[in-house]
């Protein structure tokens, strides 16, 4: 490749990288932070998550909302982790309050009594909005997002014009793809490090930032849903009943008031003891509620059912199976497993956290790179010859 061409794509690197070099940092720093959160989570939480069993029945979902929320300064009630294990506690999510923060607690299952908050939630809370939004005002609906989605933007850039850039004669050198030469002194050491480090990382890195742009752009993630779902999404689906109890003809069923117990009841009838745990949605007014259960025989921690029940009538409105979705839609639920390597396992877990933990060295190395080939080659013009330690292009 001539050098004129090496030369546009260095200066598009350089510039790049430069602009977004330290958000690129933060985010990988935070991202490997967040590589572990709920095996640390549910470690800070271990003594808490059960209590001892008794021969008194546990409360109904109807139950724990109505004492929760009878306790001074309680908020709303938005979600519950409800499990199967006897003994287990309640965590139940309130809704944000008036200054924009959640919180979570484990509830008593037999009494409803608040055993203990979820420690650990609010630090986790915050270094995610750090990794998403940077802690911009407004988070989701701020700048910070659109700052972080176009820097993962930016990083896909800097991927191919390094690829570019260190291009080698031999292609098919296995050993100038992977094989760093440590032993070089000075500048040749930090361009080894940085181009043979992400030539290992790239891969890793192209997957984080295809499903990183999830949380960064709206048109993205509806183009990735049109792309790979089968059908729409069930939320768009009207609620039975939801136009005077039309399908039943029963307008006084449709009027009854909605209970999170008749759809726990409609969910046990068809799950029995099946389910390890699930997620309880306490919906706003007469909206269905949301069920999304794991199996304990489920292949992974995602591979959830999801219920839509009339909460008036105890109706199914509708259900997606974990084992009937498509490829495609299997992808879509698992975006941020696979965004934070867990799809793949543990090993995938922690490769994906050593190459978000990496990210400062290209940040550094880069930076080394650029302010010492500056200083070559003002040297190499006061000297008009060429000054030995740059690459080609450079």
């Amino acid at each position: 490749m001539a050098s004129p061409i090496k030369s546009a794509f260095l200066q598009v690197h350089s510039i790049i990288g430069l602009a977004i070099s330290l958000v690129l940092g933060l985010m990988g720093v935070t991202g490997a932070m967040l590589s572990f959160e709920d095996e640390i989570v549910a470690a800070l939480n271990r003594d808490v998550a059960k209590v001892e069993l008794r021969s008194a029945p546990v409360l109904t979902p109807d139950e724990i909302v109505a004492r929760l929320q009878g306790q001074p300064g309680a908020g709303k009630v938005q979600l519950m982790l409800l499990s199967s294990e006897p003994g287990a506690t309640v965590r139940a999510r309130f809704a944000r309050n008036e200054a924009g923060e959640r919180s979570s607690v484990f509830v008593d299952p037999y009494d409803g009594r608040i055993v203990a908050p979820v420690s650990g939630e609010g630090f986790f809370a915050t270094l995610r909005n750090l990794h998403r939004f940077l802690l911009l005002p407004g988070n989701g609906n701020g700048y910070g997002r659109l700052i972080t989605g176009v820097s993962a933007i930016g990083l896909l850039v800097l991927l191919i014009s390094g690829m570019v850039l260190r291009w080698p004669r031999r292609v098919r050198s296995i050993r100038t793809w992977l094989k760093p030469n440590l032993a070089m002194p000075g500048r040749a050491f930090h361009w080894s490090l940085h181009s043979v480090v992400g030539t290992w990382v790239l891969p890793i890195y192209v997957v984080t930032i295809l499903t990183g742009l999830w949380w960064s752009f709206d048109w993205y993630k509806a183009s990735a849903t049109w792309l790979l779902s089968s059908k729409p999404p069930v939320a768009a689906k009207a609620p039975a009943g939801a136009k005077g109890g039309a399908r039943s003809g029963n307008a006084a069923e449709a009027a009854a008031a909605p209970s999170l117990d008749r759809a726990w009841a409609t969910f046990l009838a068809d799950q029995g003891s099946q389910y390890a745990n699930v997620y309880l949605q306490v919906p706003n007014g007469p909206s269905p509620v949301r069920l999304r259960s794991l199996a304990k025989d489920a292949p992974h921690d995602v591979a959830r059912d999801d219920f839509r029940i009339d909460g008036a009538t105890g109706r199914v409105i509708a259900v997606e199976r974990y084992a009937d979705k498509s490829v495609g839609d299997s992808i879509l639920q698992r975006v941020l497993q696979i965004h934070t390597g867990a799809a793949f396992g543990l090993v995938g877990r922690i490769l994906f956290m050593i190459a978000a933990a990496l990210m400062p060295l290209f940040m550094a190395t880069g930076l080394i790179l650029y302010f010492s080939r500056r200083r070559l080659r003002a040297a190499s013009k006061s000297r008009r010859r060429h000054t030995v330690g740059l690459v080609p292009g450079e």
